[in-house]
């Protein structure tokens, strides 16, 4: 385990997995206020052993990465990234963006293009907008086809809200949640297994989120409601390879939004996976295990 670099007197926690010798990789987790910690426990080291060296890290003020002064800006994110390189004495490196994660990856590949040989983006928010579209209309036909009137009236609510703010993207997502958008209803049987050594592993069970981290963002950023659809179009342009795994029972993304996506990337760089939902790596982690490592293995 390794403590990284210092940025300004903050200790971010880093551990890397893998010969240094190999083909870098960093995981970017989601959030705001989450961790690394789930990819860590259950993919780095299987991912690592197909021949790359993979970093993981937490964000200063989430996850392990204590630190109560952190603003949650991209700009701190980005400082943070570009501690991670330095740490591990690294030039550039392939980035697999998760979740929020997705978002912070595509604008540092924009601001730093000479410091991504590629991008993978995991179940990655692009249109923040479109997610919370796609969630609202799909819990609406939920609660239509359970003639669910409190729910229904509720969401109406919703639905008159800023959706620039952040009781709007509280709202949405609590709707999300309840409806079980996050998880998988009928895991397979390797992905159950994974899912099993959540009550046992000593790094999962550590964790604690940063429940304020959303509320510090918004406070301070200035880019709350982003879209990278411009960015990752331009990013392909110049030439850069973007990839790209999600799962069809994933609840934050229409079959709209992945088309969309796949215009961007070219049909063979993404992966639509069925029994998937947003923690693809678990969900289906063979399938996620053999798309990364194809499409990264240098000389590809």
């Amino acid at each position: 385990m390794t403590m990284g670099g210092s940025v300004v007197g903050q200790a971010l926690y880093s551990r890397a997995f893998g010969k240094k010798t190999d083909e870098p990789v960093i995981f970017l987790h989601g959030g705001p206020g989450s961790s690394a910690v789930y990819f860590e426990a259950t993919t780095a080291q299987k991912l690592a052993d197909k021949g790359f060296y993979v970093l993981i890290y937490d964000r200063r003020g989430e996850g392990r990465s204590v630190e109560t002064d952190a603003k949650m800006t991209y700009d701190e994110f980005f400082t943070d990234l570009n501690s991670i390189y330095k740490t591990y004495n690294i030039t550039r490196a392939h980035l697999i963006g998760f979740s929020f994660g997705g978002l912070v990856t595509a604008l540092y590949a924009e601001k730093y293009p000479e410091k991504v040989k590629s991008i993978v983006l995991v179940s990655a928010l692009v249109s923040q907008q479109a997610s919370y579209h796609t969630i609202l209309d799909s819990v609406e036909r939920i609660y239509r086809s359970r003639q669910d009137s409190a729910n229904l009236q509720a969401l109406g609510k919703v639905r008159t809200m800023d959706t620039l703010s952040l009781a709007y993207r509280t709202e949405v997502f609590a709707h999300a949640s309840r409806n079980g958008f996050f998880s998988l209803q009928n895991p397979d049987p390797a992905a159950r297994r994974i899912y099993a050594t959540y009550n046992t592993d000593t790094l999962i069970k550590a964790y604690v989120k940063n429940e304020q981290a959303v509320g510090t963002l918004w406070k301070n950023e200035a880019r709350k409601n982003i879209d990278t659809t411009p960015v990752l179009k331009k990013l392909t342009q110049t030439g850069m390879p973007i990839y790209a795994i999600y799962g069809k029972q994933d609840g934050l993304y229409s079959k709209d939004q992945i088309a969309d996506l796949q215009a961007i990337t070219g049909q063979s760089r993404l992966k639509y996976l069925d029994n998937c939902s947003h923690t693809a790596f678990i969900d289906q982690q063979a399938q996620f295990l053999e798309a990364v490592g194809e499409w990264l293995k240098p000389g590809h």
